[in-house]
């Protein structure tokens, strides 16, 4: 008998795993993959050529988990790009972005919009210091049956959270109001004047968003891309040595150096639920492993729908998780590379500043948002947004030398297409487009592609269980935040069902690769365990 069965060693159930052994339980991770890390892995996709499959870089990882989890110490090295994000744009000219850098390109093109940099700067990083605060505290607990909106009130003013915000002065509370509520063009609307500053930052809301940068509630998508460090240095992106999967296996590492034991090719098919509490579960096989407690790391809709009996569940809780909104219009590729990109406004292909940068082909906000709505008529668009990563200049490990290998994260694309074919049917066709829109910008770069890996978002529910393509394990909207993520009532880790814990990106603060879940559920769980609220053998 185990203390704990944690199902699926994504991130966060690694994270949640190393926890609870630290504490002294017995916990098994069971990860349906033949690897652990869920989406945060590297794989070489073509002989010789090693990348980040689906995550693909590093900010948002937690410093408390990285430090308590001593992934230093198990391997974990994470370096700065040399300049933050880089956009290439048809005129000829460019943005370049990150510290020291910003101002000076944006003058270009309004010095207005560079006078204005500063002043904008620190305002999101003040409301970004308030996201940082309580990314690891459990949300306050709202009772269902109200609508968010309705509870606004109670939710600003409940626990550490309403704290925070009622130090705020009022245009701080101000600005975190329109943070929430507003889209990310109208915020940056508001603030610049300029297209390229305007889309550099847009960008930012619409990563895993499947809608228009002027949707209501994107502008806190683009504040969720913005909490996280390298290294100690705030607002900045990074790469793992190795990959994303350097950071899974080191969490890995410190898990198993704490006593849990991580078995890999090892779906788990259902939760036993036995007079209305978890008791184990029944992998792929037919195995009955049984425990005090089961904590799930994978997506909402797949934990309720496809692994435990509906009956068990209550009504309302049920239908709240089938509405749950899940899709992200994500298509994500590996390219294997002969040799750098040069760009027709930074032309060369030895290695610059801008080739180790996020670099973005999406020339303004209404350019994103034609995308989208083309990908809502269409299934994807003929202009898609493209942020492109190489993070071999970064990491020669990753590829022959003198080839390299780049990420592409390439939006909008619909979840399900509109005319009902498959995305298997497509997904060559799309894949072109995403090339060939980033040759248009660097000529010569569909001439360079040795080898491809494409991920549509069917590949990316499969492979890596994201309901959708949904990077996120579920939209990043007011209905579902904070309070809500995944359920008015269930936004302290435990499920609707005794002794059943959830720890994955469903829960808040949401996706991207932090291990905040793992590590607030881990709290919970050890607290519910002291308290005995979970029964002994």
């Amino acid at each position: 008998m185990r203390d704990a069965i944690v199902v699926g060693g994504g991130h966060n159930g690694l994270v949640t795993a190393a926890y609870l052994a630290a504490a002294g339980l017995k916990v098994t991770v069971l990860e349906r993959r033949s690897v652990v890390g869920g989406a945060a892995v590297t794989e070489e996709f073509h002989p010789g050529f090693r990348n980040s499959v689906a995550a693909y870089t590093v900010s948002l990882l937690n410093p408390k988990v990285i430090a308590d989890l001593d992934l230093a110490g198990h391997g974990l090295r994470v370096v700065e790009r040399r300049m933050s994000n880089f956009l290439p744009l048809p005129d000829g000219r460019a943005l370049e972005v990150g510290p020291g850098r910003t101002q000076a390109s944006l003058a270009q093109f309004s010095t207005r919009d560079a006078e204005r940099l500063d002043a904008y700067g620190a305002r999101l990083d003040r409301m970004a210091d308030v996201i940082r605060d309580v990314v690891l505290e459990t949300p306050p607990n709202v009772v269902t049956g109200r609508g968010v909106l309705a509870l606004l009130p109670q939710l600003i003013s409940a626990g550490r959270l309403g704290n925070r915000f009622r130090k705020l002065d009022l245009e701080g509370q101000r600005d975190l109001l329109e943070i929430f509520t507003r889209s990310a063009g109208d915020y940056l609307d508001q603030w610049f004047e300029s297209d390229p500053i305007k889309a550099i930052y847009g960008f930012d809301g619409v990563v895993g968003n499947y809608a228009s940068p002027y949707a209501a509630g994107s502008a806190y998508v683009l504040l969720h891309h913005c909490f996280g460090e390298v290294n100690g240095r705030r607002g900045v992106w990074g790469h793992a040595i190795g990959g994303m999967g350097a950071i899974s296996q080191a969490m890995a590492r410190s898990a198993a150096a704490r006593g849990a034991e991580i078995r890999v090719s090892t779906g788990v098919a259902e939760i036993l639920v036995e007079k209305g509490r978890a008791v184990g579960v029944v992998t792929d096989t037919g195995e009955v492993i049984r425990a005090r407690t089961v904590v799930s790391g994978v997506h909402p809709k797949l934990l309720f729908e496809r692994m435990l009996d509906p009956t068990t569940l209550p009504a309302d809780f049920r239908a709240r998780i089938a509405s749950w909104r899940s899709g992200s219009g994500t298509f994500r590729m590996n390219l294997a590379l002969s040799e750098l990109p040069s760009f027709t406004c930074r032309p060369g292909r030895e290695v610059g500043d801008h080739h180790s940068a996020g670099i973005v082909v999406a020339p303004s906000l209404a350019y994103m948002e034609k995308a989208y709505f083309d990908a809502r008529l269409h299934g994807w668009s003929a202009q898609p947004i493209v942020e492109m990563l190489i993070p071999s200049t970064l990491d020669d490990g990753l590829a022959p030398k003198g080839c390299h290998v780049a990420s592409l994260f390439c939006q909008h694309v619909a979840p399900t297409l509109p005319d009902g074919r498959s995305w298997d049917a497509v997904r060559d066709t799309v894949a072109d487009v995403m090339i060939a829109t980033v040759d248009a910008q660097a000529p010569g770069f569909k001439a360079s592609v040795i080898a491809r890996q494409i991920l549509s978002p069917l590949d990316l529910e499969r492979d890596f269980g994201l309901v959708g393509g949904d990077i996120f394990h579920g939209a990043l909207g007011l209905d579902q935040m904070f309070s809500a993520r995944p359920a008015l009532g269930h936004a302290d880790y435990r499920a609707p069902i005794a002794g059943l814990y959830m720890c994955g990106s469903g829960t808040h603060p949401g996706g991207g690769v932090t291990g905040a879940p793992g590590h607030n559920a881990a709290r919970e769980i050890l607290r519910d365990l002291r308290r005995g609220r979970v029964p002994k053998t």
